[in-house]
């Protein structure tokens, strides 16, 4: 089995305020142990988390060992103030302040950083995403101080442009990656940048009666073209199903997930052979210092 390359331990994949209440004071250490278990059940023997503002992923991190899994986490994730990230981490007002926070997350024992460039794709609309995203220069910056501690990063980011300018700072991976094209695809081959595009947030939603069905399937069809131009330019890709998601139960997440490959790309050795590469290079980013 594959393992996750992109989960959140603290939620619970069908209520996200739930989820909250029941790590807000302190982790919930019987819901990580229900969570982990479904990993191990499933066969899953890496996780790499998203992050989270509670210490949660660390938690599981620590007993992890136990269900025979490689855990790894930033400890929380970094967002600017007033932009989308509130849900899994820590936010900055300038870069100095970001600077503070990779610090303090190497005191935490953060595996890597984890940086929000965007904000999420609006399901009451067709194509596009929440906020604005940061400005390129930013980014570099963001990227240039974690790389300068000796840490990879994983970059929350949507939109070709945005994709674009991720991928050109230097990110090591990039998370979603929703409405791309062929130049943003191109940029992510020619940086050598890891996609992990998480589309089951999306497939799975489709007639469960939250969202417009006619949006849905408008977006699982973007998500098939970029899945497509990616598996032909050869861009490196990786499993993870952004599991603890609304409909992304943990363990059977990344099941879905390679289902969804496989009907976009077709069932083959050489897809199982390239997704086990992607979940390779995204196992690298458990060594910090070792850039």
């Amino acid at each position: 089995m594959f393992g996750e390359c992109h989960a959140h331990i603290f939620m619970n994949g069908f209520d996200y305020q739930g989820a909250v209440k029941a790590h807000e004071k302190k982790p919930n250490e019987d819901l990580i142990r229900q969570h982990l278990s479904a990993y191990q059940k499933a066969g899953v023997t890496f996780v790499r988390d998203g992050g989270d503002r509670f210490g949660a992923s660390l938690l599981a991190r620590e007993i992890a060992p136990e269900y025979g899994i490689t855990y790894i986490t930033p400890g929380f994730a970094i967002h600017r103030e007033g932009c989308y990230g509130k849900v899994v981490g820590e936010p900055y007002s300038n870069l100095k302040e970001y600077a503070e926070l990779v610090k303090r997350l190497r005191a935490d024992g953060g595996d890597f950083v984890k940086i929000m460039t965007t904000g999420i794709m609006d399901f009451d609309t067709d194509g596009h995403v929440t906020g604005e995203p940061l400005p390129p220069q930013e980014v570099r910056e963001m990227v240039h101080i974690a790389h300068e501690e000796g840490f990879r990063v994983m970059s929350h980011t949507n939109t070709a442009q945005a994709v674009i300018d991720a991928a050109e700072a230097g990110v090591d991976s990039i998370e979603h990656g929703n409405y791309q094209n062929m130049e943003s695809i191109c940029c992510m081959k020619e940086r050598d940048v890891v996609w992990v595009p998480t589309v089951v947030t999306v497939r799975n939603l489709i007639g469960c009666g939250r969202f417009s069905d006619v949006i849905l399937k408008k977006i699982w069809t973007s998500q098939q073209e970029g899945l497509r131009m990616a598996w032909n330019v050869g861009v490196q890709m990786a499993l993870g199903s952004d599991a603890g998601a609304f409909m992304v139960p943990h363990g059977v997440g990344i099941q879905d997930e390679y289902r969804a490959f496989s009907m976009v790309l077709g069932e083959s050795e050489e897809l199982r052979k390239h997704l086990g590469r992607g979940e390779e290079r995204i196992r690298e980013f458990g060594n910090p210092g070792q850039r």
